[in-house]
């Protein structure tokens, strides 16, 4: 759950906020700040993130990046999301290298549910900010949706396979073994 502040503020401020032990996101120019993630949602966050990087890694097709990673995927006012597990394109990622959030949409965002989250919104914003594929994790109802447009939209059970299809080629991820 987000909870909004009344200050409307930019992603260079959000960047220059001191680490007071909380996470936020910035939502066209309103900040939210976010409750710690559950031992459950950070058990399967992490378990995805680890089997993207390695084959990433492994097959030398761009950067993988953690939880707590920006992306501006608007200006004006500026929004500012973090999702779960992230991937960029080896042509993408030397956007940029030093500090800063990443100045874009990932080609790939994972989220984790959690309680009192709206994964289709998460989803539909990150496809209009570019994203190409979108993989929501329910561990409630054990299932991933998955997202490659706004009307590319396909729901996987437990027996199923995620597959990464052209946006991180060769990449499979039997969701038995999310969770």
């Amino acid at each position: 759950m987000t909870t909004p502040t009344l200050a409307t503020m930019t992603a260079d401020e959000l960047l220059a906020m001191p680490h007071n032990g909380y996470r936020f996101e910035l939502i066209e120019g309103a900040l939210h700040q976010m409750a710690p993630a559950s031992s459950q949602h950070g058990r399967i966050a992490a378990k995805i993130g680890i089997r993207l990087g390695v084959f990433v890694e492994s097959n030398d097709l761009g950067e993988t990046y953690a939880a707590e990673t920006g992306f501006v995927i608007a200006t004006a006012p500026d929004t500012v999301r973090a999702p779960d597990a992230s991937f960029v394109s080896k042509a993408r990622a030397d956007i940029t290298r030093g500090e800063g959030f990443f100045p874009g949409a990932p080609d790939l965002a994972i989220e984790v549910v959690s309680p009192n989250d709206r994964p289709a919104d998460k989803a539909l914003d990150w496809l209009r900010a570019g994203t190409r594929m979108v993989i929501v994790i329910d561990p409630s109802n054990r299932t991933a949706t998955i997202y490659r447009g706004l009307n590319d939209i396909q729901t996987l059970t437990e027996g199923n396979t995620i597959d990464g299809g052209d946006v991180v080629p060769g990449w499979t991820l039997p969701l038995a073994d999310v969770f």
